[in-house]
């Protein structure tokens, strides 16, 4: 089934500003990350990628500070396709550099700050937004 575009998502802005942390693939998670509102921890044979609240990630760690995250409101069936793009186009239509989280029940763009108005603004032609 594919995602219509006549149907307008429904987006939830997340209050945090979020980091986006690199670490060695063998790197344990850290305790801190746990107590985050919201975390995404990814891991390859080359990193562990850990995205979550900023305020909780020491200096000395390898992060790129300021993303604020737009949240589509799901649960979204596995058989939809088309959804990642449909935000993604636009953003690179307008030059806006994005972070795509993907979880069980929903999808995740993050933006960093200082593009987020910019991002709102397109966004708003074809989605709605709750803050």
């Amino acid at each position: 089934m594919a995602y219509s575009q006549s149907k307008r998502l429904t987006l939830s802005v997340l209050p945090d500003s979020l980091a986006i942390c690199q670490f060695t693939p063998i790197t344990q998670i850290p305790s801190w990350v746990f107590k985050s509102s919201i975390f995404s921890v990814s891991k390859t044979d080359e990193e562990l990628s850990i995205v979550c609240d900023q305020t909780l990630v020491p200096p000395d760690v390898n992060k790129i500070d300021n993303w604020r995250a737009f949240k589509v409101n799901g649960p979204l069936d596995f058989s939809l396709t088309g959804i990642i793009s449909s935000l993604a186009k636009p953003m690179a239509e307008n030059k806006i550099p994005i972070f795509i989280i993907s979880t069980y029940n929903t999808d995740y763009l993050l933006v960093e700050n200082r593009y987020f108005i910019r991002a709102k603004e397109v966004l708003l032609k074809f989605c709605f937004i709750k803050e």
